[in-house]
């Protein structure tokens, strides 16, 4: 049996992420490099408890992570309360379901989640988009709530429309810092331009392969073996377009069906039963 809630607890949804298609430009002045891609929220991730208290506390179910302001839920929350000039805590419990360090937006998610989760146990009118960004590019995404075509270092964000579309992740097993992969990405200076956004969406649902690409893919994938290897089992288990997200480890693709994804979930983790293989489906 699970170890219980707290007394009050409400427990909120935290969607995971994948990038259907990551472009990358050459490094900016500032350090920072521009991007162009399209993030979608997906059907898995993680769940966030959040019960009233005096304090403020964090626990984590299912994974090894810190409790303290190491974690970016703790960070949020404690971004939330001192921007709320709350005396008030929360008892947080993380129930962590994704891999850690994905390339799926995890912890972002699990922060932006924290931050919409507060502002209703203690409403006070914030501007939740103003406490995101400093805690990470991906944050203000989540607090969307929907898909978009983020600009800049992630901050300009478009919503548009995208088809409700089954896939499969694959994890192999590795973490990979999105520091070492646009390290990795600097020395190769293989960049890239900016994505066919419209093309992308066309082919999302007919059947063809969707012209996508992952700028950070080649060079992480030549460090970590796994990754090509979680890209050829995609292929093999007849699922289209596969492709890195994020900064990976995590790899997707394209199923023709809710059914047929499952099913080629299911061929890939009886095939590789040491990875975390889902099948899901964008929102």
């Amino acid at each position: 049996m699970p170890d219980p809630l707290p007394p009050g607890s409400t427990t909120y949804f935290a969607p995971a992420k994948v990038n259907l298609g990551l472009s990358v430009r050459a490094p900016r002045a500032d350090g920072y490099h521009d991007l162009h891609t399209l993030m979608v929220p997906l059907a898995t991730g993680d769940d966030l408890s959040v019960a009233p208290a005096s304090t403020l506390t964090l626990e984590v179910r299912g994974a090894d992570l810190p409790t303290d302001s190491r974690n970016l839920v703790y960070r949020a929350a404690r971004a939330y309360l001192d921007a709320a000039g709350t005396d008030q805590g929360a008892r947080l419990i993380l129930h962590k379901r994704l891999p850690v360090a994905s390339g799926l937006g995890g912890g972002s998610s699990d922060a932006a989640t924290t931050l919409m989760a507060l502002a209703r146990m203690y409403p006070a009118g914030l501007d939740l988009h103003a406490l995101a960004r400093p805690l990470g590019a991906d944050v203000p995404f989540f607090l969307l709530g929907r898909a978009a075509v983020a600009e800049g270092t992630g901050e300009i964000l478009t919503p548009l429309p995208v088809p409700r579309t089954p896939l499969v992740l694959v994890n192999p097993g590795v973490e990979v810092s999105a520091r070492d992969a646009y390290h990795w990405l600097d020395a190769e200076e293989t960049f890239t331009v900016p994505l066919d956004i419209d093309t992308v969406l066309a082919t999302l649902a007919d059947g063809r392969p969707v012209p996508y690409l992952n700028a950070l893919q080649g060079p992480v994938a030549a460090r970590h073996a796994a990754i090509q290897e979680a890209l050829g089992a995609l292929a093999d288990a007849g699922l289209r377009s596969p492709l890195m997200s994020g900064s990976g480890s995590t790899c997707f693709a394209l199923a023709g069906s809710e059914d047929h994804a499952h099913d080629c979930a299911q061929a890939i983790a009886a095939r590789f039963p040491q990875w975390w293989v889902q099948a899901t489906s964008t929102l």
